[in-house]
């Protein structure tokens, strides 16, 4: 690799950390690209010669947060009762707690909207949905006869139950909810979820 390309790959990962911390520190809407050129020391234009475009710097910012996100649901997922019923349950209160101690960067996640005819890249999509695994395993154990596209919309059901409570209860709003309440009501309502569950395939 040329001095000029070990440049370049240095400040584009510059970037994409700088825009990380930036996004950490201020929330979504605080990322600007001139106050992250100075951060790096390039020009305001050179930016986009290491990126796309703002979208492509916070989907990678995201990759980067959906990297750890991940490695705290798989250490979830291997510790304790391996029972899948208790699986789900740490998998879920796994999420919370991420979600509390990286709210700005996990909310990033959720407020960031491309324009309506740009396609989201492959290697985006796959980072998303490489996470639903962790859902899909446990629910597979437990119910072995659905099929694929059944479990795949039940994983996605009961992310959508627990997104929408940690959503909420970590709201700096009346909503708010205290953190171990709100993981003990997360944990009840995965138990509640999956015990109605296989009432209904007994």
């Amino acid at each position: 690799m040329t001095k000029a390309l070990e440049r370049r790959a240095k400040l584009r990962t510059d970037l994409i950390q700088t825009a990380e911390r930036m996004i950490a520190e201020r929330g979504l809407a605080g990322l600007k690209t001139r106050d992250l050129a100075r951060a790096i020391g390039c020009a305001n234009g050179a930016v986009y010669n290491l990126v796309t475009d703002v979208d492509e710097l916070v989907l990678r910012v995201g990759s980067r947060t959906l990297l750890r996100l991940d490695e705290a649901l798989s250490t979830a997922e291997s510790t304790g009762e391996p029972s899948p019923r208790e699986t789900l349950v740490r998998i879920a209160i796994a999420y919370c707690d991420f979600a509390a101690e990286n709210l700005e960067l996990w909310r990033a996640l959720f407020e960031h909207r491309m324009a309506a005819d740009k396609i989201l890249p492959d290697w985006s999509v796959n980072d998303q949905l490489q996470l639903f695994r962790h859902i899909y395993h446990p629910l597979a154990l437990l119910f072995p006869k659905r099929s694929q596209e059944d479990l795949g919309i039940t994983a996605r059901s009961l992310f959508s139950a627990v997104h929408g409570m940690v959503a909420l209860g970590l709201e700096q709003k009346l909503v708010a909810v205290p953190l171990p309440a709100l993981r003990k009501e997360i944990a009840d309502l995965v138990r509640a979820m999956i015990d109605g569950l296989v009432a209904r395939t007994e």
